[in-house]
């Protein structure tokens, strides 16, 4: 019965320790961010400009995306717009 206690007291022990641990662990990553955000901010990201020039699709060519979409689609999608990427 000795062991028994003694194994539960050890128990309680690691765990205690454990638990510990991981709070230094969640604390110190939270102190972290925090200095990295002061340092180091996120850049914001730059507006593009955009400078395309709408060009017309020639009917041949909306005729073949229309049909590609219809087959692979089974009918149900419809091609609404096309823009050169």
């Amino acid at each position: 019965m000795e062991n028994m206690g003694l194994g539960l007291t050890l128990m309680l022990i690691g765990m205690i320790t454990v638990f510990a641990i991981l709070l230094i662990v969640i604390n110190l990553s939270k102190v972290l961010i925090n200095i990295v955000n002061k340092v180091a901010p996120e850049e914001a990201p730059k507006k593009k400009v955009e400078t395309q020039i709408p060009t017309k699709i020639d009917s041949n060519i909306m005729a073949i995306i229309e049909a590609a979409v219809k087959e692979l689609t089974a009918g149900k999608g419809t091609v609404t717009s096309v823009e050169k990427l």
